[in-house]
């Protein structure tokens, strides 16, 4: 039995949940502000799919706009734990048999919580893909609804870093 690419499983998952994607081929980008001008929309219609450990070691995905990012205090409340944390690449590779930048829910090889800032809610979104080059694009609340995601604010404006 063949191992099905990112794309194949993405798609695979979506089906099974009922939901319409659509994939987006696109050059690389070494930046979420790169992937968003190469596909004419703005920061904050790409939802980062980011994969965060608890203390017992599971794992559960944090969707966040943009141009936001995750608010520990505000997760940490929402989840219900005192310690949360993103792991190492290679961690969040096993976890979901993603590469960073290319993680979604979608396919993923344990299918984790999903915890959705609430900003997403009515949008038409862009995420991960499964792939490198390639973006989806999913209307939010659709997914949130397949996913049985918790959706509450879980972030904070984006600091700029130099």
């Amino acid at each position: 039995m063949t191992e099905r690419s990112g794309r194949e499983r993405v798609l695979a998952d979506a089906a099974d949940r009922g939901i319409g994607v659509q994939l987006v081929e696109r050059a690389n980008a070494r930046s979420l502000a790169e992937a968003a001008s190469i596909l004419g929309i703005r920061p904050a219609d790409i939802v980062k799919s980011l994969v965060v450990k608890r203390r017992d070691g599971t794992f559960l995905f944090a969707l966040v706009p943009g141009d936001r990012q995750i608010s520990w205090a505000k997760l940490r409340a929402i989840v219900g734990v005192n310690k949360l944390q993103l792991p190492e690449a290679s961690v969040a590779l096993d976890a979901t048999g993603y590469e960073r930048g290319t993680i979604t829910p979608f396919g993923s090889t344990t299918p984790w919580p999903v915890f959705a800032d609430e900003r997403i809610r009515g949008q038409r979104v862009s995420m991960g893909a499964g792939e490198n080059g390639l973006s989806l694009f999913v209307d939010a609340d659709a997914m949130l609804t397949a996913f049985d995601a918790t959706v509450a604010d879980i972030t904070d404006e984006l600091v700029e870093r130099d």
